[in-house]
C-alpha cells in the first residue's frame, strides 16, 4: 500500500524519467507539450525525473515558466538521487570527497587535466571537470561549448571514441578506487563510486511500496547511464528515441 500522500492516484505506479534526450533535448528545456502530458500523467500515478547533473541544471530542464521543479514532479533526484527531494521536502545526500578521501581525489583530478591536456581533439572550451556533490562529470571538449559545438564534438567522438578511450584508462589506472564511469549526454562521462548510478535513487522511493516502478531512458545500452536502472529488477525499463518518443510511449502505456 502507498501512503496517504499518493492515495488520490489511481494507479499505485512511479514512473521516473531521465532527463536529456528523454524530457529535453541535451541542455534545453521542457517543450509546454511534455509538460502538459507530464501533468496529465501525474493525475493518475506518481512521477519523478532522475537526473546525472546537479539540481540547478536537471530544474533549468525540466521546469516550464513560471513553475518550480518541485511543484512539476512528486520526485526531483539530481546526481541520480544524491540529492533527492519527495514531495517538496529534501532528502538525506552523500558526498564524492567524503567517499574517495581528498588526497586521493587530488591524484584522480590531476590526472585527468593532465590527460585533456595532452589530447588533441578539434576544439576545447572551458569547465573540463565539473565537481558535483556525487561525482565529478569530466568532459574532453569543456562544458562551456555552445550546442551547435557539442553537437559537432558528439559526431567526433562516435568516429575516434575520445570518451571510451579515456575511461579505459581511467579504469586501468583507478581500478583500486572502486569508481563507476558512465558515458551520457554528447560530450562528457561520469565518475561516481560503485552503485552510485541512478539506482541509487531506487532507495528513496522503497518506502512507498509502489505496485510498479516505471524508467523512460535514452542511454539504456550497457555502458550508457541509464542502463543500471533501466536494467534493474525493481523498475520496469522503457527505452526511448528522443522526447517525442517518450510523449508516444506514455500515451500508449497509461491511456493519455
Amino acid at each position: 500500500m502507498v501512503s496517504a500522500a499518493f492515495a488520490d492516484r489511481p494507479l499505485k505506479k512511479l514512473v521516473l524519467f531521465d532527463v536529456d534526450g528523454t524530457l529535453s533535448l541535451a541542455r534545453q528545456s521542457i517543450s509546454p507539450e511534455m509538460t502538459a502530458l507530464l501533468r496529465a500523467l501525474r493525475k493518475k500515478a506518481a512521477i519523478g525525473v532522475v537526473g546525472g547533473s546537479d539540481f540547478v541544471k536537471v530544474e533549468e530542464q525540466v521546469t516550464p515558466p513560471g513553475s518550480h521543479i518541485l511543484k512539476e514532479f512528486d520526485y526531483a533526484f539530481a546526481e541520480n538521487g544524491l540529492t533527492a527531494y519527495k514531495l517538496g521536502q529534501q532528502l538525506p545526500s552523500q558526498s564524492f570527497i567524503k567517499y574517495v578521501g581528498e588526497e586521493r581525489y587530488k591524484v584522480l583530478v590531476n590526472f585527468i587535466l593532465h590527460y585533456i591536456a595532452d589530447l588533441d581533439v578539434p576544439i576545447k572550451r572551458g569547465t573540463f571537470v565539473e565537481f558535483r556533490n556525487g561525482m565529478i562529470n569530466v568532459s574532453p571538449l569543456g562544458r562551456n561549448a555552445t550546442i551547435q559545438e557539442r553537437l559537432d564534438f558528439q559526431e567526433y567522438d562516435r568516429v575516434h571514441r575520445i570518451r571510451e578511450t579515456f575511461v579505459n584508462v581511467l579504469k586501468e589506472k583507478f581500478a583500486d578506487y572502486g569508481l563507476t564511469y558512465s558515458i551520457g549526454g554528447q560530450i562528457s562521462f561520469d565518475v561516481f563510486p560503485n552503485g552510485w548510478d541512478k539506482t541509487f535513487c531506487l532507495q528513496h522511493v522503497a518506502d512507498e511500496n509502489f505496485e510498479e516502478i516505471h524508467f523512460f531512458g535514452d542511454k539504456t545500452y550497457q555502458g550508457g547511464n541509464d542502463y543500471e536502472i533501466f536494467a534493474d529488477s525493481r523498475t520496469i525499463g522503457h527505452t526511448v528515441a528522443n522526447p517525442p518518443d517518450t510523449m508516444e510511449q506514455i500515451k500508449k502505456l497509461f491511456d493519455l
